[in-house]
């Protein structure tokens, strides 16, 4: 078929790879700006923009497209059969979900309804969800709110991180993607029950508090790291927990005293086990090797 695909991040790219391998003929990849980045703040493309090169296909990086009639014309003008969307990063007006032949085809990282939106796969961790997984889906003017035309499960466990749902869905997007264009299924309507919504992740959604449950800690660790991490204060340090587990608590204690040497911290419920710890501008290291070039003493409370 005669495609575009749209998209920018890690998470996109095998998606356009199995596209390309597949023989479908892809005549522009869209995907966002390059952006300042590392210490050099040099002009540094995305992942997608990238791939693209590599494979020798073409790129426009449009700053916008909601409101820019000269793209919508570039977009028609491509006489697409489809669009596949990836975690593109703009939102696509009337104009363009209409112009292909059979529409914006977005691949999703959740099992819509659940978890519309920008988050999904934190979202589904820090929810502790059983399962996620990816839902090919025709777009629509609404938030992630179109017909459904395929979907695939992975499960979840109590250990599972970000990076590891991340790349689980990763590969699975791309050949879900290609079996909606080969089966052409017919669409179908999201349920009006069960809609969630995984709002737009900050630096302070990894701040932790130590009066919540510390499998709900344990859940947001897992979640939150690599971004935008997860951390607290000890006196006038700012401390990055990378790993963690809950435990059951064995003696009472206010939340956010360092109970040992391990060391565990007594939260609202149970305890937090710290496996991972970072300072700024050192490298991260497990607890005991990190306490050991670091006092964090039984009896002190954790702000």
């Amino acid at each position: 078929m005669r495609l575009a695909f749209m998209g920018s991040p890690e998470f996109s790219v095998p998606a356009l790879r199995a596209l390309h391998a597949a023989g479908h003929e892809i005549v522009m990849v869209y995907c966002q700006p390059p952006r300042p980045a590392g210490r050099g703040q040099k002009e540094t493309p995305c992942p997608v923009h990238r791939a693209a090169l590599e494979l020798g296909l073409p790129v426009r990086t449009p700053a916008r497209v909601r409101k820019d009639a000269t793209e919508h014309a570039a977009f028609a003008a491509l006489d697409l059969d489809a669009a596949i969307v990836a975690a593109y990063g703009l939102i696509l007006p009337p104009a363009m979900l209409e112009a292909p032949r059979r529409g914006c085809i977005n691949i999703h990282a959740s099992l819509l309804p659940r978890w519309r939106g920008a988050g999904p796969i934190q979202a589904a961790i820090l929810a502790g969800d059983s399962e996620s997984g990816i839902t090919i889906m025709r777009m629509d003017a609404g938030l992630d709110t179109g017909p459904m035309l395929l979907r695939a499960a992975v499960p979840l466990t109590d250990r599972t991180t970000t990076p590891e749902l991340h790349d689980a869905l990763a590969a699975l997007g791309g050949p879900l993607a290609l079996r909606a264009l080969e089966e052409q299924p017919a669409p179908v309507p999201q349920p009006e029950d069960g809609v969630t919504y995984a709002p737009k992740l900050g630096k302070e959604d990894g701040r932790l508090d130590w009066t919540q449950p510390a499998d709900a800690l344990a859940r947001r660790v897992r979640a939150l790291n690599p971004w935008p991490g997860t951390f607290f204060r000890h006196g006038e340090d700012t401390l990055r927990l990378l790993a963690a587990g809950s435990e059951p608590a064995t003696a009472a204690a206010a939340p956010g005293t360092v109970l040992d040497s391990v060391p565990r911290i007594a939260c609202g419920e149970s305890v937090l086990r710290l496996e991972r710890l970072q300072r700024a501008g050192r490298g991260a290291l497990p607890a005991g090797e990190f306490l050991r070039g670091y006092m964090l003493p039984p009896g002190a409370v954790l702000g």
